[in-house]
């Protein structure tokens, strides 16, 4: 697989037009099932200064990269931290995952403080990202009969259910085996996929499949349905005050 020892992923962030909070790594590694040929995903927040946000020109909030190095394919992909903030206040699962991914590349006290915020922003209502992504996937699998998808289909499922029941953002496959009750045969489907990124999922039954990822459906809404997380966000005035500081301060 990808050693991501190896890669001196650190020029990245000091080859990029505007300072990073953080820069992370995310995708098939941060997930626990990362291949041999694995392109490397990383992820962060850029901080645009203040007078590109006050002008006529429409400001870079979002930017994507896709480049080779060292014969690894990568992609980077950062929001300015406004942007990436109220991605955060929109349920949206992935952005936290980012932003708690234990696989840091670039790190900065602003970077700390928003980790230390990340649990004012979870809800009960993180379930429906989690079921969405489910979906997409399951479609995607039964579309190209690709083991890669249909590990995602699984990871998200367990990490919605972990959600729900412990308030706790955990993205590492493997990690949530030992936590929630799955499939038995999952353990030998990443071994597979450690062989190749884009392999075929042989062997399995496609009726058993299809009935444990709805059990986890349903464990998920059960999960939701029990849980002590909020309706609501607590955290929106906290980090409207941050955003603000941080820009002025840059």
């Amino acid at each position: 697989m990808t050693d991501l020892q190896t890669i001196d992923l650190a020029a990245v962030v000091r080859e990029q037009p505007d300072p990073l909070l953080f820069a992370t790594v995310s995708g098939a590694h941060l997930y626990g099932f990362p291949s041999r040929d694995s392109d490397v995903d990383l992820r962060g927040v850029h901080l645009l200064p203040t007078e590109a946000l006050l002008g006529l020109r429409e400001p870079e909030e979002s930017r994507s990269l896709m480049w080779d190095r060292d014969g690894v394919e990568m992609d980077l992909v950062t929001h300015d931290l406004r942007k990436f903030v109220r991605l955060m206040l929109r349920r949206n699962g992935y952005v936290l995952e980012q932003l708690l991914s234990p696989l840091v590349v670039h790190t900065t006290d602003a970077h700390a403080e928003l980790v230390a915020l990340a649990p004012s922003v979870l809800t009960s209502h993180h379930a429906h990202h989690y079921r969405g992504f489910a979906n997409t996937q399951w479609r995607l699998y039964e579309k190209t009969g690709e083991l890669k998808p249909l590990l995602y289909t699984f990871r998200v499922l367990l990490t919605g259910i972990h959600l729900m029941r412990s308030g706790e953002v955990q993205a590492d496959l493997p990690t949530l085996l030992g936590e929630v009750t799955a499939p038995a045969y999952l353990p030998d489907l990443i071994a597979v996929k450690a062989e190749a990124e884009h392999g075929a999922a042989t062997g399995l039954d496609p009726e058993r499949v299809a009935g444990d990822i709805q059990a986890l459906h349903g464990v998920l809404d059960s999960a939701q349905a029990q849980s002590l997380l909020p309706d609501a966000p607590a955290g929106h005035d906290a980090l409207h005050d941050f955003v603000i500081r941080v820009r002025m301060e840059r």
